[in-house]
């Protein structure tokens, strides 16, 4: 399979925002209930870029999945640490997407200086849970009965991946902009390839 991973643009939005619209509206996965429009997922998409990954996976001109990391919390103590989600369309599951779209995201976050990433799932949902742990990710805990949609209050799971070892006074992380001009950057962007499968 000839697929891309790359940076997303403002040019992505409405694909985007087509892959996430039916797991708002049809899900408890997502917490939000109103799908966002492509021009809110393009604001999204220009707020993160600015400082963290919001990669795409494009297979002729078609957006199969998408990845980003957003700042974990706004204060300044975490400021190495990010929370992770990634989305696949339903036509394109089990071609390796996610996995991929996660090695090249965690590629470019070690490169920035990042230190710990957390996937937060609404449960149930057993598919994310064994995804995320078959990566890395380690159950941190739950939070009860923390959401109401969809007729049920659900639980929400913290799980946690370390990028890197821990060190004392790290520096703080580079902005991704700072580093696309380099040949590293473009080694991380490309570090999924690989696990695409046709």
């Amino acid at each position: 399979m000839d697929s891309t991973i790359r940076l997303a643009t403002a040019d992505d939005a409405g694909a985007i925002a087509d892959i996430y619209a039916p797991v708002v509206e049809q899900t408890h996965i997502s917490f939000e209930t109103r799908p966002p429009t492509p021009e809110e997922i393009a604001q999204r998409i220009g707020k993160t870029v600015d400082r963290l990954p919001w990669l795409v996976c494009e297979y002729d001109d078609e957006i199969t999945g998408y990845v980003y990391a957003s700042p974990y919390r706004e204060r300044e103590a975490y400021q190495w640490a990010v929370e992770v989600s990634v989305y696949v369309h339903d036509s394109w599951r089990r071609h390796g997407i996610a996995t991929a779209l996660y090695d090249s995201l965690f590629a470019l976050l070690e490169l920035q200086g990042l230190r710990t990433a957390y996937a937060v799932i609404a449960l149930p949902n057993p598919r994310s849970v064994a995804f995320h742990e078959s990566h890395g990710f380690e159950k941190v805990g739950i939070y009860r009965d923390v959401g109401y949609k969809n007729g049920d209050w659900h639980d929400v799971g913290h799980w946690g991946r370390s990028l890197q070892s821990l060190s004392t006074a790290p520096s703080p992380p580079t902005p991704l902009p700072e580093l696309r001009d380099s040949d590293a950057y473009a080694e991380a962007l490309a570090a999924g390839r690989s696990s695409l499968r046709s």
